[in-house]
């Protein structure tokens, strides 16, 4: 039988300047009101001029090894969840190795949009399993702040920039890692993405100028497939460990729009005091918003040992997942 992965720590870092809706409303035109009836946004957080995805990686992910009781020499593996890396080559896992002088980690990156983090914690969970590994960093991090258009409003008041990191650990009880299941749909690649910076349409004059670098989304297609999806996903995974909504001490779904969040838990039937949401204070961080929601509910005193924990995510591609773990 395979070993369980347990999260034995976890860390967040955020960047300090914050972008509230005031802002965003003199730079897209869209006021500060509608912005927070439209996604529940109050404020967000975006990177300074010196700050890149690895420098927000590294400190979340030292943080979490802290949380742990373990060094950076003793991480075998670095697992970065990002679609806003440093640079397109080197990966930012190996600029964050660098960074916390975990020199014997193997490091890489994996890009799954908003649903990263659960792709990412899956490649862990398995690492452990087989004994590839037994202390690893899973880290997402996303500077999406870089990649903004005010002109397009409704996906520029959407994102923040963040970390979230977890230490996994084999298990040594019956606590740990439940299931993580994937998904994708590649027939839906056009509802959010950018389309120029990569090998189909290479970075140029033409394509800085036209505004192809930056994020652009199908917003009402988008909403109504990413409700039914993660609707779908949950009662799947529920299902497959035959319990329901009543057996889940909390729920921690992907911080995308606070209006797509209140619909799922109306359609699921999940209780508001069961559900943990920080969208208010940090927006939309796109793969990191659930270890960053997850590090927020434990340094809160919410989530406690033995509690059962579903998370859910659903990104571009459009990708989706979810994750089941005993605290």
């Amino acid at each position: 039988m395979a070993v369980r992965a347990r999260i034995t720590g976890t860390g967040a870092a955020v960047p300090e300047r914050v972008a509230n809706n005031e802002e965003l409303a003199r730079l897209t035109g869209i006021s500060a009101g509608a912005i927070w009836r439209r996604t529940g946004i109050l404020e967000r957080r975006w990177a300074g001029p010196a700050e890149a995805t690895a420098d927000l990686a590294a400190r979340a992910g030292l943080l979490a090894l802290d949380c742990a009781g373990d060094r950076p020499q003793d991480v075998d593996a670095i697992i970065v969840s990002t679609t806003s890396p440093d640079t397109p080559l080197p990966s930012s896992a190996c600029h964050v190795q660098r960074l916390l002088g975990a020199t014997h980690a193997v490091s890489f990156d994996l890009a799954a949009s908003c649903s990263g983090f659960l792709y990412a914690l899956s490649v862990g969970e398995q690492m452990i399993g087989a004994a590839q590994a037994q202390r690893i960093l899973v880290i997402a991090a996303e500077v999406k702040s870089r990649f903004l258009n005010f002109k397009e409003g409704q996906s520029a008041i959407l994102f923040g920039d963040g970390a979230g990191a977890i230490v996994l650990r084999p298990a040594v009880d019956d606590r740990g890692i439940r299931s993580v299941t994937l998904g994708a749909d590649g027939r839906l690649a056009d509802l959010i993405g950018i389309r120029a910076g990569g090998s189909r349409q290479p970075p140029s004059e033409k394509t800085v100028a036209e505004g192809l670098h930056a994020i652009t989304m199908q917003g009402p297609r988008l909403f109504r497939r990413a409700v039914r999806r993660l609707e779908a996903a949950v009662l799947e995974t529920l299902q497959a460990h035959c319990l329901g909504i009543a057996d889940i001490r909390w729920f921690v779904f992907h911080q995308a729009n606070g209006r797509l969040l209140e619909a799922v838990m109306k359609r699921l039937g999940i209780p508001a005091d069961r559900n943990i949401s920080i969208i208010e204070r940090y927006g939309n961080t796109s793969s990191s918003s659930l270890p960053l929601t997850l590090d927020t509910a434990i340094k809160g005193g919410k989530i406690r040992a033995g509690d059962l924990i579903l998370m859910a995510a659903i990104g571009s591609g459009l990708t989706w997942g979810t994750a089941l773990i005993k605290w």
